[in-house]
């Protein structure tokens, strides 16, 4: 909505039980603000924050998707800003006695002849893109990669058309690490099984240092990875006796490199059904829009790709916990239920040894967002997921071998969440936001979706669809659902991204939580 005067002013209610609604109108509302309900406004309130629709009593149930997100922790008269500091956050769900595989969707119909250009691969996967990732073993080396990139993108890849990119996996771990601690496996596999990742073509490039902890041989052992030239990657190693002097490393690298994109340069898009696809999704920069627009309109699309045979990935355990309760209800057996609650019960263990608990997620942007607490963002978190059954977990790092919607855990930081997407196999990731981000991953296009239309307006040549369109009347759920579905199949058949057009894109960041020596 705009904050013309001339506009009504709005508000969006999620459930008939709810006793609050948040403000639509862009800017907000000023106090005295009568809605054509006949509420009146107490004082002013930001855009997508809350009003109470009715008095309420210290200690009073607050509700918003017909869950209780909180506590009044005073006296609110209707008409009031009910903003994060009068509001107690209950305490979080217990992980027993949860209900199990309990609900039983009717099925959908599959949803066939929808299709896109891809890359095939020998392993059958299908990427969207035709990228050369050198892959490092240590952080010591990614200012060299990171040198041998920029020539190879100058020198090189102008001479090789059908590849798309060249991009260095840099990383901080390698070295300085607890190499075999508890824990120590996840950001190894994660780097493992990143250069696994369909959009990469089986032409896995290793550089080395030569004495770091993670050699070559532990990041991928015998029968580890599947690639096309050969039985191992083949690694160039800075230390060797051969290099002489800083070009001789990069020659190397060069050299190296080149035998790859001429490979590489030889694959064609070809038709491949939209069960190909292996789509992320996730929610950085949320505000109180992104459970009414764009998660919403996303999960509407999660379901169409299901129904297409496609797999779906959502994640981020801490804006799952609070409900976990709807997640393992819709657990295709108890054995996936079971799977959900050991990787939740592992997170408030990891949270609990670094003094921290669910509650650290919220972010200020969050609130001003309008969004209280962790319990109220959760509710507009797992909507993305859509209403399919859940058929598999993933431990973080690990590769997705299955269809259909899985449940990936990870944290919640966008960076380690996009990571750990990559290295489980996704070619194609959707990133909502209400308060904006450029964000963006080099290994797969990224897909970005506003939740209000300020933000699209705004950020016109950074959004790649407008879900505000929803909270106006512009445009329904299924509508933006659709219009997302056919979108990502252009991407995936090739058309850039606004990430893509501008080059953007964060630091791939491992999760590791082994000691650091």
């Amino acid at each position: 909505m705009s904050s013309h005067p001339e506009q009504s002013p709005l508000y969006i209610k999620m459930h008939d039980e709810d006793n609050v609604a948040i403000v639509a109108n862009d800017g907000g509302l000023p106090a005295g603000t009568i809605f054509p309900c006949g509420l009146q406004l107490i004082e002013q309130v930001p855009q997508g924050h809350k009003i109470a629709l009715t008095d309420m009593q210290s200690g009073q149930e607050i509700r918003r998707y017909n869950v209780v997100i909180g506590y009044a922790l005073q006296a609110v008269q209707r008409g009031q800003w009910l903003n994060e500091s009068l509001i107690r956050m209950p305490d979080a769900r217990r992980l027993d006695n949860l209900p199990i595989a309990t609900v039983k969707p009717a099925a959908l119909p599959a949803l066939e002849g929808y299709t896109f250009m891809g890359y095939r691969n020998a392993d059958g996967s299908v990427g969207t893109r035709n990228i050369l990732a050198i892959t490092t073993t240590v952080q010591c080396v990614s200012g060299v990669v990171d040198f041998a990139v920029q020539r190879i993108k100058t020198e090189l890849l102008p001479h090789y058309p059908n590849v798309d990119d060249v991009i260095g996996i840099e990383h901080t771990y390698g070295c300085g690490v607890a190499i075999d601690a508890p824990g120590a496996e996840i950001p190894i596999r994660t780097i493992r099984n990143i250069a696994r990742n369909p959009n990469f073509g089986g032409e896995a490039m290793v550089v080395s240092l030569g004495c770091e902890k993670l050699q070559p041989a532990k990041l991928f052992p015998a029968g580890s990875i599947a690639i096309q030239q050969a039985e191992q990657p083949p690694v160039v190693c800075l230390q060797d006796q051969a290099h002489v002097g800083f070009q001789s490393m990069i020659s190397s690298i060069m050299k190296q490199a080149r035998s790859h994109l001429e490979r590489l340069n030889q694959r064609q898009r070809e038709l491949c059904p939209a069960s190909e696809l292996v789509v992320g999704v996730q929610c950085g920069g949320s505000d109180a829009f992104s459970g009414v627009t764009a998660n919403p309109a996303v999960g509407f699309a999660t379901d169409l790709l299901v129904r297409a045979g496609a797999s779906v990935m959502f994640s981020e355990v801490t804006e799952v916990r609070d409900g976990i309760d709807q997640l393992t209800s819709r657990a295709v057996s108890p054995q996936v239920a079971d799977a959900m609650i050991r990787e939740m019960q592992w997170y408030d263990d990891y949270l609990k040894r670094g003094g921290a608990d669910r509650s650290a997620n919220t972010t200020p942007g969050n609130k001003k967002g309008g969004l209280s607490n962790i319990v109220e963002k959760a509710m507009g978190s797992i909507v993305k997921s859509g209403s399919a059954p859940i058929s598999g977990v993933l431990s973080p790092g690990e590769k997705l071998q299955q269809r259909g919607l899985i449940y990936a855990a990870t944290p919640a930081s966008d960076f380690i969440c996009g990571t750990l997407q990559v290295a489980a196999g996704m070619n194609l990731h959707i990133f909502t936001t209400g308060r904006g981000t450029p964000y963006g991953l080099a290994p797969v296009p990224v897909i970005k979706v506003a939740t209000r239309e300020d933000l699209a307006r705004r950020w016109h040549d950074l959004m790649d669809v407008n879900a505000g369109k929803i909270a106006t009347g512009k445009a329904s759920i299924e509508e933006l659902g659709w219009e997302l579905f056919h979108l990502m199949l252009d991407v995936a058949s090739g058309k850039k991204t606004w990430a893509e057009h501008w080059k953007l894109h964060n630091a791939l960041v491992l999760f590791n939580p082994a000691p650091i020596t």
